[in-house]
């Protein structure tokens, strides 16, 4: 008897299935890009250079990365007066954990058309991404971690 039921149970879960295997057309399946779109929060920032470590101080600078279905922005607001405030954005790929962002738009001119590989994690409300920043021609070399908190 508890087998016919199992059997039961088990023809008619795999008849709720559509053709695309998912249970119910009301449950939305997710592009792996859905999960990084949003509004996101730096709540640390850490620079490794040679032998050295640099944390962000972020008590007196909000900064802001904006990510759409295919374009980022980011933005470095001092929370008093404007003086050091700087942004970019431009367009990014993402396969399954690598993100690669390309810097289109930025006062920069070393780093402007510059791709930028990382690997991201995303943990509930929270975007983890780290990777090595190599711009020769900037001087600039390299590895980086930052988290951030969904804000939107």
């Amino acid at each position: 008897m508890k087998n016919r039921i199992l059997i039961l149970l088990v023809v008619i879960g795999l008849s709720c299935k559509d053709k695309t295997g998912a249970r119910s057309q009301n449950i939305k399946t997710e592009k792996p890009t859905q999960k990084i779109v949003g509004t996101w929060k730096l709540v640390y920032g850490e620079i490794r250079e040679k032998d050295s470590v640099q944390i962000k101080d972020l008590s007196e600078v909000d900064f802001i990365k904006i990510i759409n279905e295919d374009h980022f922005a980011f933005f470095n607001q001092p929370k008093n007066g404007g003086e050091g405030f700087y942004g970019g954005g431009g367009t990014y790929t993402l396969e399954e954990n690598n993100y690669t962002e390309v810097l289109d738009y930025v006062a920069v001119d070393e780093v402007r058309g510059h791709e930028f590989p990382f690997h991201i994690e995303i943990k509930g409300d929270t975007l983890i991404q780290s990777g090595i920043e190599d711009v020769p021609d900037a001087g600039i070399k390299r590895h980086i971690v930052e988290k951030y908190i969904k804000i939107d």
